[in-house]
């Protein structure tokens, strides 16, 4: 009886840590020709689903709220609650890929997002939706830690441009289609259909990544993971949300907004310095020695600050001072991210042949010249949509290569580092935009923040937001010109 239950539990054993092994590929896919862009192609699913998913979240607040008669600061961590969770669980997850399997954690991340999706879709209330965006979330950061990580490994290093770029389009491509899609889904079925649409692209994905994606040949070493490191930037993250997502309401001078950024200025100095001394670090702060990457890193944020600063405040412009309705706002906003994925492809190819350095700085000083022109001129209608397409052509180029610049950094087994350091980036740059793009608009416009009803001068606070887009762009601008020829 005791060899029986004694076999019983190294079969349960084996049975576990198969869990934990990567699959193979097929002989043929592995053999095949293509197999690098059959990796490509199933990150964009995931990269495309990402981007999608939050800007519908976004929409389908308001619908919320009415299903629950919930408080708005309520409904609002719904989508806080994922932002943070993911900006501070990215690099972590990152590093932990690095050392276990990129391929493990990136399948399963498409089985958590879908799980959780499901139980987003199902919950009977605040409480439940709360907690399953927070699985998501987890989903989600096991996905972008690896996508561009996956890429990196998986592609030579003079395709490595085009296929950033390619992934780099489905983003945009999913940011452009999220306001039309999801409009058109809560109008349908209500606000649990944006939770709905993720469950057969999740699905997709996790089959193609089983069989498409190649087991992970490279690990960094196993060490003990740096607990420490991961509890310091957790509450750092969340009080920097915090104070960038009540600045634009409140202003940066509130009490609570300074106390905020002092709290996250002071936990990031102590992160910054635990993991100097750490010998397995959650972010290896060697990798901001090199200029290539420090610079990419900075103009990566003022990227992301630009674009979704934008995105924020234009729906905003175009409702109070035309009255547009929101369908038509969709398809104006629609013609930025349809720019950028028309170009960021072609970006790719630019920057494998000729550097990096040439389409970044010539992107973000296209970009600069886009919203200093909206600053000089009344912003009509035709204005803005020529603005935006412009706007689009230049951060289509800037952002591939600069990704590229960015995942070229490092040794192989520091890619899921990498990865998660530019994800974690990019969210950080987005609530700064919204927070600080809102904030100026609404001193601009003359009042005490943003409401479409009472708005004041909006042309003029569209020229400051314009001109101040437009310098943070010209220094990108500059900044990418130090950059190393690549």
């Amino acid at each position: 009886m005791a060899e029986l239950v004694s076999g019983d539990k190294s079969a349960y054993h084996v049975r576990w840590r198969r869990l934990l092994v990567e699959p193979r590929r097929p002989e043929w896919i592995r053999l095949h020709p293509k197999a690098p862009w059959l990796v490509v192609a199933t990150v964009c699913i995931g990269a495309f689903m990402g981007q999608l998913d939050a800007s519908i979240v976004t929409l389908a607040v308001p619908s919320i709220q009415q299903d629950f008669r919930a408080p708005l600061a309520t409904v609002e961590w719904v989508f806080l609650v994922y932002l943070l969770i993911l900006i501070g669980a990215v690099s972590a997850v990152g590093r932990m890929a690095d050392m276990v399997g990129r391929k493990l954690l990136y399948i399963y991340g498409f089985g958590v997002f879908t799980a959780a999706s499901l139980g987003c879709a199902l919950a009977p209330n605040m409480g439940w939706l709360i907690a399953t965006r927070i699985v998501q979330a987890l989903g989600a950061a096991m996905l972008q830690a690896n996508s561009v990580a996956l890429i990196r490994t998986n592609m030579p290093s003079n395709k490595l441009g085009k296929a950033i770029g390619l992934q780099g389009a489905a983003q945009a491509v999913g940011l452009a289609l999220g306001p039309s899609v999801g409009g058109f889904l809560i109008g349908l079925g209500g606000w649990r259909w944006a939770f709905y649409i993720n469950l057969p692209a999740g699905a997709i994905g996790l089959i193609l990544g089983w069989f498409l994606i190649p087991r992970t040949r490279v690990f960094a070493p196993k060490m003990r993971f740096d607990w420490i490191g991961l509890y310091l930037i957790m509450p750092t993250v969340a009080a920097g949300l915090l104070a960038f997502s009540q600045a634009g309401a409140l202003g940066f001078a509130n009490p609570f907004v300074l106390g905020m950024l002092a709290v996250a200025i002071v936990l990031g100095v102590a992160f910054v310095m635990h993991e100097r001394r750490s010998r397995s670090p959650l972010l290896d702060i060697s990798l901001f020695r090199s200029r290539n990457f420090s610079l990419g890193i900075t103009t990566a944020l003022l990227c992301y600050l630009v674009l979704f600063g934008v995105l924020f405040i234009m729906p905003l412009y175009l409702e109070g001072e035309y009255h547009l309705a929101p369908a038509r706002v969709g398809l104006l906003i629609m013609i930025l991210p349809v720019a950028l994925a028309v170009v960021a492809p072609a970006a790719g190819n630019i920057a494998d042949r000729w550097g990096n350095r040439l389409p970044t700085t010539i992107g973000m000083t296209l970009t600069a010249f886009a919203f200093l022109l909206l600053a000089l001129l009344t912003p009509s209608i035709l204005i803005v949509a020529l603005v935006l397409a412009v706007a689009g052509l230049g951060l289509g180029l800037f952002t591939p290569a600069n990704n590229s610049t960015i995942v070229g950094s490092g040794q192989e087994h520091q890619a899921g580092m990498v990865s998660g350091v530019l994800n974690m980036t990019r969210g950080i740059g987005t609530s700064l935009g919204v927070a600080l793009a809102g904030m100026t608009y609404a001193i601009a416009s003359g009042v005490n923040g943003i409401h479409i009803a009472t708005l004041g001068n909006a042309v003029s606070g569209m020229h400051i937001v314009a001109a101040l887009l437009g310098m943070l762009a010209f220094i990108s601008a500059g900044l990418s010109v130090a950059k190393a020829r690549k």
